[in-house]
């Protein structure tokens, strides 16, 4: 499918698979708005979506500060007065290794920029998308968002800020659907990154080998592909 008009702002864009999406809807037309915790990395990107084509915007994003997400939105809001698509996909990982052993900044920050900057981060292109004629709202879950998901080698305090995201993008599909916002939430398991740019991408798979990031692109691309009267709400997928 094309996406030639689409306006699409993607944010934690500096790398995995915030950039391989980037990469892929710039590549069809779209135009991208990428955010990233450092803005030299959410640039190096709009410079790859550009390379193959397509155009770019470059965002410093620090999702767990909100001052952060507010000046992202606003810098976003002087480029473009719309936003077709919104990417919730910033969340920062962190290991398992011990409840007990992972410093209480990293505890707090994993939660903060997956949960609430998730939250903030909708709320602050909101405006942007409501003056679409197609808005959607994509959510990068994760499985670990998923009830009775225990098998990802992610920390606790990930496993908190993917089921804050579950329940957060249930009750705004139900709130503002009446306004023909699409909210759509993706719970793939821990899968394998594969470089967008190297034949790897493009290789088929086979049923006993794990997800791949293409494959979760591909379902993102989907769905935001329906007829609009098409709400898919959310994407399970069987673990390996």
């Amino acid at each position: 499918m094309e996406f030639s008009g689409y306006r699409v702002a993607v944010t934690g864009a500096g790398r995995g698979l915030g950039r391989s999406l980037a990469l892929s809807l710039g590549r069809d037309g779209a135009e991208l708005f990428l955010s990233a915790r450092s803005f030299q990395a959410a640039e190096e990107v709009a410079q790859e979506v550009r390379h193959v084509g397509g155009r770019a915007h470059a965002f410093e994003c620090d999702l767990a500060e909100p001052e952060s997400i507010r000046d992202f939105a606003e810098a976003l809001g002087e480029v473009s007065e719309t936003v077709d698509v919104l990417v919730n996909n910033g969340a920062p990982y962190l290991d398992a290794g011990g409840f007990l052993e992972a410093a209480d900044e990293d505890v707090a920050a994993v939660i903060a920029a997956g949960a609430a900057g998730t939250v903030l981060a909708t709320k602050a292109l909101l405006p942007l998308l409501l003056r679409s004629g197609r808005p959607d709202i994509v959510t990068l879950v994760s499985g670990c968002g998923e009830y009775g998901n225990h098998r990802s080698a992610a920390h606790e305090a990930f496993y908190a800020a993917k089921s804050a995201q579950a329940g957060f993008t249930e009750v705004l599909s139900k709130r503002l659907r009446p306004q023909g916002v699409r909210v759509i939430s993706l719970y793939p398991p821990d899968f394998d990154e594969v470089d967008p740019l190297s034949p790897e991408w493009d290789r088929p798979r086979g049923a006993a080998e794990a997800l791949s990031a293409r494959s979760v692109v591909d379902c993102v691309r989907f769905a935001i592909g329906q007829p609009r009267d098409c709400f898919i709400k959310s994407f399970y997928f069987e673990q390996a």
